[in-house]
């Protein structure tokens, strides 16, 4: 694949609700361009966007596919990126690096949840947007409806460039709003001239008025034309459409139906004719001094890796964007985030799993390098005589955690470096240990997010785990003070024996987890026994009295007690003050303590009363609710997180996927008296099975 100048160049993104259609039209896209040779089908797992067998299994898109086309002395790289939120990574980091987003809509199905968050991304990167209605040849196909639901959501903007002709069953071809010529489509994608249809004659019209209005916004010259009633050539609308796409005041619509390849070729066309080539991007130089970047081969070297696949043979294969400069093979760089240098191999451009070798990648183009040892996704590869660092990518924080265990011990050595690989390839995953449970954590972004990604564990690396939800880190504290609890340890065992013996007194202590005092006069405990006291009443408390969680909030006074010239030891007293502390808990009305968390949750104002009934039934305390704007409120509450484990599924369900939420820790407070009482029985049953 040869070299082209930037003006040749276009980064266009593919983005919509899942099931929309994306890869089907990209497949459509690299056959009619003669990229490929045979026409692949989802259904049949021979696209090649889903290369992956979990794609190919699922049929659906799980990952980023680079697919490069070449058409009419321009290279296009196209992004196909997956629809389900479970996958918001892949939409974050493709919408940095492309310089257009094409959204499709099911022209039966509208504009869709996925429609609306894709299109708030795009409007979030300033990114120059583009409308395809899609399916149009499937049963319930309805333009005016999607286009209708189009100009209600995204406003005045959204224009069609091409009316359909027909539809369902009967869609054919289409009219060029611009120039008021109507195609109709041959078997094999190709449009073919012919003659308007004349109950589309108004709608064209209609179309064109919209057109020219939009496009008069930037270009004064049109906009006396217009004004002076004088007809605007067609040349000169070509001309100023593409400003007024780069410039967003205009959102172009076309019609594809992609699986018979019909809107393939037009919109080819289109991203040649007015799509934008890369534009020039902030950067920082040394000191933090903000640089503006143009995209030239000749300027100094910035690279953004945005993307990281985990091979088990290749090893890391790092896909990245040149914004400046040139990145050639057999060279050095610099990792701007970390100060240490890279050695450059062999650079790679990507098509689905296809690897086509290059020497050197220039300003504006997409490539891969495999193999590098110190840079991850979002960071930034220049010259090391010349450090720059590029805006990273924003990624979603997790909303879903489930803990995973090893099945077997061979699995179990393998299991952490299996996950390293997985946080590589995937920057919404995130691992952590709950100390308290002994638990390993994956968090994604949702149930089927890392449920995928432990299949991919499997598959790649061979590592087999089992997922469940995590157990919650309650915690045990006592509810009334007790005094002077006593205990003796003796034991004669011939030699010498154990003697330890101490009066406790037990306290809550609401401001703090634990405290320990001593009020010893006489000696009667000696000193150099009294750590051993605090010891053993701090193992103690690890260990609980009612369901095996810590006791927390306890001060802990050592009032008095006696010794043994010969037999006391420090074990003695530990002994003694471990199991006098169990004692004096246990009179002290000990009670189960919960975590709550602070939840945030942010949903279209038509869904406020169902997420309000669904918190009152999770024990929820509200603490107030806020109108964002927009049509969205926010609820702020208190909740249990027993509560909230598998809120990200829920929450997706009651708003239909418009949903979105944060949580963080808050406090322990008690539990229920009928609930803490299930949960005291579910742990002492846990703890007989494991002994």
């Amino acid at each position: 694949m040869k070299q082209y100048p930037i003006e040749r160049l276009r980064n266009v993104g593919l983005f919509s609700h899942g099931g929309s259609g994306k890869t089907s039209l990209s497949e459509a896209l690299l056959f009619v361009s003669h990229t490929t040779a045979r026409l692949g089908r989802v259904e049949d797992g021979t696209t090649v966007s889903d290369w992956d067998p979990d794609e190919q299994r699922r049929r659906i898109s799980i990952s980023t596919s680079i697919l490069p086309i070449e058409w009419r002395e321009h290279k296009i790289n196209l992004l196909d990126v997956p629809g389900y939120f479970d996958f918001a990574g892949e939409m974050a980091s493709a919408m940095r690096v492309v310089d257009a987003a094409v959204l499709l809509m099911d022209a039966s199905a509208g504009v869709e949840v996925g429609t609306e968050q894709m299109w708030q991304l795009a409007e979030k990167h300033a990114l120059p947007r583009a409308l395809v209605i899609n399916k149009m040849d499937r049963e319930n196909a309805n333009f005016a409806q999607a286009l209708s639901q189009a100009r209600e959501a995204f406003g005045p903007a959204v224009v069609p460039l091409q009316i359909p002709i027909g539809q369902e069953k009967a869609f054919r071809g289409y009219v060029d709003v611009i120039s008021g010529q109507a195609y109709t489509y041959a078997n094999d994608g190709t449009p073919q001239t012919t003659e308007l249809p004349s109950d589309l004659a108004d709608q064209v019209e209609e179309a064109r008025n919209q057109l020219i209005e939009r496009v008069c916004e930037i270009d004064e010259t049109l906009m006396m034309h217009y004004l002076d009633g004088e007809p605007i050539a067609e040349q000169d609308l070509r001309a100023a459409l593409g400003q007024a796409f780069a410039e967003r005041v205009l959102v172009p619509v076309f019609v594809t139906a992609a699986t018979s390849l019909k809107g393939a070729l037009p919109l080819l066309d289109a991203f040649v004719d007015f799509f934008p080539h890369p534009r020039a991007t902030q950067a920082k130089a040394p000191e933090g001094k903000e640089i503006t970047l143009e995209p030239n081969p000749q300027g100094p070297l910035a690279v953004l890796i945005f993307k990281t696949i985990a091979d088990p043979f290749v090893g890391k294969l790092s896909c990245f964007r040149v914004y400046s400069g040139t990145l050639r093979s057999d060279s050095t760089v610099l990792v701007a985030q970390r100060g240490e240098t890279e050695r450059i191999g062999q650079l790679f451009i990507l098509r689905g799993k296809e690897q086509i070798p290059v020497g050197q990648l220039t300003a504006g183009d997409i490539g891969a390098v495999a193999k590098l040892q110190h840079a991850h996704t979002g960071e930034t590869l220049c010259d090391p005589n010349r450090p720059i660092t590029l805006p990273g990518i924003e990624f979603p924080r997790p909303v879903f955690t489930a803990a995973v265990s090893p099945k077997t011990k061979t699995d179990l050595d393998k299991m952490g470096t299996a996950l390293q690989r997985l946080l590589e390839e995937d920057p919404t995953l995130h691992v952590s240990r709950e100390p308290q449970t002994g638990e390993t954590l994956l968090s994604g972004l949702g149930e089927s997010h890392v449920q995928i990604a432990l299949e991919r564990m499997s598959r790649k690396f061979g590592v087999n785990v089992e997922m469940s939800l995590p157990r919650i880190p309650y915690r045990e504290t006592i509810s009334v003070p007790v005094r002077r609890v006593e205990y003796k340890h003796k034991k004669q065992t011939g030699g010498h024996g154990q003697y330890g013996h101490v009066f406790l007194d037990l306290e809550p202590l609401p401001d703090a987890e634990f405290a320990f005092a001593e009020t010893i006069v006489g000696g009667v405990v000696p000193k150099q026994f009294i750590p051993a006291v605090e010891k053993g009443v701090r193992e103690a408390m690890e260990e609980g009295v009612l369901a095996g969680y810590p006791v927390v909030n306890v001060k802990v006074t050592l009032v008095d007690g006696s010794y043994h010239t010969v037999d006391s030891s420090e074990i003695s007293f530990k002994i003694a003050a471990a199991q006098a502390f169990k004692k004096g808990a246990l009179q002290a009305k000990p009670i189960l303590l919960e975590p709550i968390l602070r939840l945030r949750v942010t949903v279209p104002d038509s869904y406020t009363g169902d997420v309000m009934n669904d918190l009152n039934g999770k024990r929820a305390q509200v603490q107030g609710m806020e109108p964002e704007g927009n049509g969205y409120t926010t609820i702020e509450a208190l909740v249990p997180a027993a509560e909230l484990q598998r809120y990200a599924t829920e929450l997706r369900s009651i708003t239909q996927g418009r949903g979105t939420f944060t949580t963080e820790f808050s406090h322990y407070q008690p539990v229920p008296q009928h609930l803490a009482e299930q949960i005291i029985a579910a742990s002492k049953a846990r703890q007989a099975a494991a002994s």
